[in-house]
């Protein structure tokens, strides 16, 4: 496991759309995820605080999972805490089921309960029936699109929503 490193983003932006357009046959483009361009600015830097962006590699040193948290600041209400995005994660078929992604789950759940980070959010495609268990599994819990936070950025293709809470309000 890595943060990112702008060396890789080439080898990130074609791992992501491999999986997303040639194993689940999803229209989506890199123009569709500008954020892929940017992912220091996007993700590291956000512009409603700090976020993060890690890899997974191979023992040859090749892409295998992703996974990235948008800042989405605060919730509402007096005693609001963090709020962040799930975003990005994807493992390679090969390494499923290998620990692989509970491990790039972990590291980002670890990072956020040290930025203050309370809940987290994601939002997914109803063809990602495996990830779907993988999160239930995890401990989120499935939301409908109207309880997501106003700043949470829905891609066009998320249709199913989960939520989960990293440190107890």
């Amino acid at each position: 496991m890595e943060p990112y490193a702008p060396a890789r983003r080439d080898e990130i932006a074609a791992f992501i759309l491999g999986i997303q357009r040639d194993e689940f046959g999803l229209p989506i483009t890199l123009a569709d995820q500008p954020d892929l361009l940017n992912i220091p600015g996007f993700y590291v830097q956000g512009a409603l605080g700090p976020g993060g962006f890690w890899t997974g590699l191979d023992a040859d040193g090749r892409v295998i999972g992703v996974i990235a948290v948008l800042n989405i600041g605060p919730g509402a209400g007096p005693n609001a805490q963090g709020q962040g995005a799930l975003r990005k994660m994807f493992v390679a078929r090969r390494h499923r089921g290998s620990g692989l992604a509970a491990a790039l789950l972990g590291t980002l759940c670890g990072w956020c309960a040290g930025a203050g980070i309370a809940t987290l959010f994601l939002g997914t495609t109803d063809r990602y029936h495996a990830a779907h268990r993988f999160y239930e599994k995890q401990g989120f819990t499935r939301i409908a699109r109207e309880e997501l936070p106003g700043a949470f950025p829905v891609m066009a293709v998320d249709t199913v929503f989960y939520a989960r809470v990293i440190v107890a309000s």
